[in-house]
């Protein structure tokens, strides 16, 4: 099999778990042979580094450095998880400053080494926040900007294959939107259980309150993992935002529901998750349509969404929403 291109992927904050299992997922699918990771810690940059070259990916051409410079110059493709993990306890909410200055950093980071790079997905939280942050200081087009919005879809499409039991890949349509926290809205009014829509199997073969479990059982999902396994998820984050960029990187097209720059009549200057599409154009989304109780949790998140942000502007990591154009005229 050959390597669907040979322009250069790189992987910030590669020493961390998910960006391990990123560097591991992005050979073994063979995206690029040119790898790059980066990571200011050292040593275990190095370590991971030591173990890539152990698998002995046949024609990989694998590099890393501490030194962000040589990380993102000539990168077309940027895969980052380089912000502070989710511990117990944590909303996502919790690394909101600490993160955005990261992002802030990336961005700039970004303009400089690597303007002219195709693609960038954002995956460490509060994600909507982190990936609006790096992409309006990287001066990179909204379609070139995703963040990791997909965990909490497959995680409802999961819950109810589990509920069902049927294969995972028998339930379809199973929609998450807005923001990728405890806001977000859950959609299931398009959703088919192994060709059955839900609509009608809710109330006979699915009791209402234990939809409305499962639904809380979803927005918690990250939380579940870190009970489980004393540690934020990693592995389901690597390989989703791999099959992300794989897909910016001219593969299959991504049809998750993906976090994107959104400015339009009713939702403003916001990074949320949408009906997306990511391909070698980027990333591009629809309106949202469901039920009316739908659109009120997203309308909710949405809101949600916009106090964070003006939370962010008031720290001074990004100017006021009309100064936007001085920093990014893309926007």
């Amino acid at each position: 099999m050959e390597f669907l291109t040979n322009e250069k992927l790189t992987i910030v904050g590669a020493a961390g778990m998910i960006g391990s299992n990123m560097a591991q997922t992005a050979m073994m699918l063979k995206l690029t042979p040119n790898l790059c990771l980066y990571d200011p810690y050292g040593p275990g940059l190095e370590g991971v580094a030591e173990e890539m070259y152990h698998c002995a990916f046949d024609g990989a051409n694998i590099t890393y450095t501490t030194d962000i410079k040589e990380a993102l110059t000539g990168a077309s493709y940027v895969v980052s998880s380089g912000g502070a993990p989710r511990k117990q306890g944590m909303t996502r909410e919790d690394l909101l400053k600490g993160n955005c200055e990261i992002a802030e950093g990336l961005g700039k980071n970004i303009k400089e080494f690597c303007p002219d790079v195709k693609h960038v997905v954002i995956i460490f939280n509060p994600a909507d926040l982190t990936g609006l942050v790096t992409l309006l200081h990287s001066g990179l087009k909204p379609s070139q900007v995703t963040t990791l919005a997909a965990l909490d879809s497959t995680r409802l499409q999961s819950a109810l294959a589990k509920e069902f039991g049927v294969q995972q890949c028998k339930v379809t349509g199973c929609h998450t939107y807005g923001g990728h926290g405890e806001q977000m809205a859950v959609f299931a009014s398009k959703v088919s259980i192994d060709g059955k829509p839900f609509s009608e199997l809710l109330g006979t073969k699915l009791a209402h309150d234990r939809w409305e479990e499962i639904k809380g059982n979803v927005i918690q999902g990250g939380k579940h993992i870190i009970e489980l396994r004393g540690r934020s998820s990693f592995q389901s984050p690597a390989y989703v935002s791999i099959e992300m960029i794989a897909a910016a990187m001219g593969g299959r097209k991504f049809e998750w529901p993906a976090g994107c720059y959104v400015n339009t009549e009713k939702y403003h200057n916001v990074m949320m998750a949408m009906p997306t599409t990511i391909d070698a154009t980027g990333v591009h989304y629809t309106d949202v349509t469901g039920t009316p109780e739908e659109m009120a949790a997203l309308e909710a998140s949405y809101e949600h969404l916009c106090k964070m942000r003006d939370e962010i502007i008031e720290l001074g990591i990004i100017p006021a929403v009309a100064d936007w154009k001085t920093v990014n005229p893309n926007l």
